[in-house]
């Protein structure tokens, strides 16, 4: 196939259009903002998207949004400076900038608030803050409404601070949106000036960007071009995959940004596919709900949440917000990681992957997917496009459970898929998957076969978790010992039973330590 010409990275960024013609394939944002830019209010702390001290907002045409402008924070140091090409991007600095007046500029009301409520004290992490609590203001002030203080706190789960305290930093959350403490309105973001400029890049080809030989140095050892593709249709990236194969697909790079950041791997070809709209459809087809391989975490897990409330929780526990906004499901199954969230819910709600290679298609049952650690059924060129979930019958009890050393935004030692129909006494469907237990996620086949056809009772489910002890040799990192995974998935699986039990059945608040949580933010 013939390739499009190269062409500068273009983005929004101080009010106009930046362009990028010589940096590295895979720099960064945040060095990007820090070395080139030269703004440095976005800081460098974990360089893993897990503090938040990078975080920024940035900006991307959505007729759905309000102004047809969504704004969302993400974390700088995950994402690649191609990843913002036909985007605006917004940091602390563009804050003052934006709230500019003719008395000589007035803050964001969400620093206003932060000033008022005493919500810095070393200031580190007080900029990161600010661009979680300003992308939540521009949001909920737009559709007018208003969040509660756990919305809030659930906004702010990707930020860590170590020495103010959260109260002060949550009573500025609340403050930013009384008029008394926000200031005037010119201090919001022009939404209507910024879709003027994306609407410009809009008339640009897709992004075919290659690093000049000077920035390909510094950066790749294997002495191949590095370049990133950006097609615009599922068509024009199944035909630069199948062509290019040995090149990684690029979502929301919140797992590749880790093997740029602490592994130092070369990545000399990549495809983004946050380009290809019709990627991020969550659509309803008959009686599966199809997620669109590019589809954000966030919006994967609320249309989960829809046909399953109680994976409520679960959602709120998967990373934290920024990181569910940038990363997609499908690339959260497409890496395999024994610890990724993802694959024991679906493998418990019997998903099914649609996969492409050029223009074939075929289809993988989510429970065959996986072969060994890291490894999956993929052949060369061919990708995930969508991931179907059949309805689930109006009586099956489904629960998500996550057990980690922190509530948010924390890595799973044991992850539990849950689901369960009983038909006259007797349980006619389980699915029992776990994740974090061995090399792969897998179903606890044994455990379900204990079950099936007999009654749902604390002999069947001790039977259950005799044949748990089979499914799984655990193992032992870090994370938890393989002693403490095997005890505390056969105690998940025995809180499964108290909740679904048909005699006094537990509410989910009634065995767990950590307090109800309200609805997610969307």
């Amino acid at each position: 196939m013939q390739e499009p010409a190269a062409r500068p990275i273009r983005f929004v960024h101080r009010g106009a259009i930046a362009e990028v013609a010589r940096a590295p394939t895979t720099k960064s944002v945040l060095y990007w903002l820090r070395e080139d830019a030269h703004c440095v209010g976005t800081k460098e702390g974990c360089n893993e998207g897990d503090c938040g001290a990078c975080m920024v907002m940035v900006g991307s045409r959505d007729a759905q949004a309000p102004g047809g402008l969504a704004l969302r924070a993400v974390n700088a140091c995950l994402q690649f400076v191609a990843m913002l090409d036909g985007k605006a991007l917004f940091t602390i600095e563009d804050l003052k900038r934006i709230a500019r007046t003719g008395d000589g500029g007035t803050l964001h009301p969400a620093q206003r608030a932060m000033v008022a409520c005493h919500g810095s004290q070393c200031g580190f992490c007080t900029p990161d803050f600010t661009m979680s609590l300003a992308a939540c203001y521009e949001q909920y002030v737009a559709s007018e409404t208003r969040p509660t203080r756990q919305l809030i706190a659930d906004t702010l789960s990707g930020n860590l601070c170590r020495c103010t305290g959260y109260r002060p930093i949550l009573d500025a959350g609340e403050a930013m949106f009384d008029a008394s403490t926000a200031g005037p309105s010119s201090a919001r973001i022009d939404r209507a000036a910024v879709v003027r400029l994306l609407d410009r890049l809009a008339g640009d080809p897709p992004l075919h960007y290659r690093a000049p030989e000077s920035a390909m140095a510094s950066i790749d050892e294997t002495g191949k071009d590095a370049w990133v593709a950006a097609p615009r249709t599922i068509d024009a990236l199944a035909s630069l995959y199948e062509a290019h194969h040995d090149a990684r697909l690029v979502a929301g790079a919140t797992d590749v940004g880790l093997w740029i950041t602490k592994q130092f791997r070369a990545m000399p070809g990549q495809i983004r596919v946050d380009a290809i709209e019709s990627l991020k459809a969550i659509e309803w087809k008959g009686d599966r709900l199809t997620i669109g391989a590019g589809a954000s975490l966030e919006g994967a897990w609320s249309a989960l949440v829809a046909i399953a409330p109680a994976l409520h929780e679960m959602q709120l526990r998967f990373a934290s917000l920024p990181l569910r906004l940038a990363g997609t499901m499908g690339g959260n199954v497409a890496n395999g990681s024994p610890i990724g969230d993802s694959a024991p819910i679906l493998l418990a709600l019997d998903a099914t992957l649609l996969l492409r290679r050029g223009t074939a298609r075929r289809r993988m049952a989510l429970d065959d997917f996986y072969v060994d650690y890291m490894k999956n059924r993929l052949a060369p060129g061919e990708f995930i496009e969508a991931i179907e979930v059949p309805r689930p019958f109006p009586d099956t009890a489904i629960r998500a459970y996550k057990l980690g050393k922190r509530y948010d935004c924390d890595i799973s030692a044991v992850c539990a898929g849950l689901a369960i129909r009983v038909e006259d006494g007797r349980v006619a469907h389980a699915r029992f998957a776990f994740g974090g237990m061995a090399a792969i996620v897998k179903r606890a086949a044994q455990a379900e076969a204990a079950v099936l056809d007999a009654p749902w009772n604390e002999a069947t489910v001790q039977r259950a978790i005799d044949g748990l002890a089979n499914d799984f040799a655990a193992m032992t990192d870090l994370r938890a010992s393989a002693s403490y995974r095997q005890k505390a998935a056969a105690n998940l699986l025995r809180r499964f039973w108290f909740e679904t039990r048909r005699d006094a059945p537990l509410a989910a608040d009634e065995l767990s330590v950590w307090p109800p949580r309200r609805t997610p933010m969307r």
